[in-house]
């Protein structure tokens, strides 16, 4: 079935790597960012390759070898073995969650409010939980989002849940990828472009937005699912609700075109 997804992937126009990245400018040199699939993500810099969640339904065929591999979270597209198997180097530190942990063992816990220097690289790990009443789907604990330092660039990469207090605490981010989580009924573009103006990235991502679609890519079973949430519409709901902060909003290809 892996073999099938990837399949899928290419089949419906998935862009290369390369052609998906775009850059900060920092200390020795820029930051390469390179959306791949949904919360996975390539961050280089200085000849260090950072892998955030690598999924292998995405097209990895032009991934480069980790030096550093975080995973925000247990579930699948979050915490794929195959995928780490494939882009870590010999020895590379693997950072995740206890849960992650219960299901990989071969990495390192970094729990919410904890840090530490993994390959020569600054990690803070912040909170990733709900705050709705009753039974969340994201309990407090369970997943993290990352803070990275390079370049003298700090780098947020947030996990799933709400607006938490430890994201509006967060200080002098350069670059937030936060996801949108829909259409799951929590962070939609208003509330997320609210939570985003508490911290004021200089530069922000949206990810993480076509729950609907990345579990057709998972398993493809005849066409693509359609877009009924208007993902476009909701993005730019997100960049216009943003628009005079000062916070500069990057679109990317998060996700391969449905077939037409």
């Amino acid at each position: 079935m892996r073999v099938l997804s990837c399949l899928a992937v290419l089949m419906l126009g998935a862009t290369s790597v390369s052609a998906q990245s775009s850059r900060i400018p920092a200390e020795d040199g820029d930051i390469v960012i390179t959306p791949i699939i949904h919360s996975s993500a390539q961050v280089e810099h200085a000849g260090m390759v950072v892998q955030v969640d690598p999924w292998s339904v995405g097209d990895l065929s032009s991934a480069k070898p980790a030096d550093l591999i975080l995973i925000t979270d247990d579930p699948g597209h979050h915490l794929d073995p195959e995928a780490i198997a494939q882009l870590r180097k010999p020895g590379a530190p693997v950072v995740l969650t206890a849960t992650a942990h219960a299901r990989f063992a071969d990495g390192t816990v970094l729990s919410n409010g904890e840090s530490g220097l993994f390959a020569d690289i600054h990690v803070e790990a912040v909170g990733a939980y709900d705050m709705t009443p009753g039974r969340p789907f994201h309990p407090r604990g369970e997943a993290n989002g990352y803070v990275v330092t390079l370049g003298g660039k700090r780098l947020f990469f947030s996990g799933v849940g709400q607006c938490v207090p430890e994201i509006q605490a967060l200080q002098s981010i350069d670059v937030a990828f936060m996801p949108m989580n829909l259409p799951v009924d929590r962070m939609r573009p208003i509330p997320l472009a609210e939570c985003v103006k508490t911290f004021k990235p200089k530069v922000v991502y949206l990810n993480h937005y076509d729950q609907t679609y990345t579990r057709w890519l998972s398993n493809p079973q005849g066409a693509p699912p359609p877009d009924a949430q208007d993902t476009p519409a909701t993005i730019r709901a997100f960049q216009a609700a943003i628009d005079g902060e000062g916070i500069e909003f990057r679109d990317a290809a998060w996700y391969p075109p449905r077939a037409r």
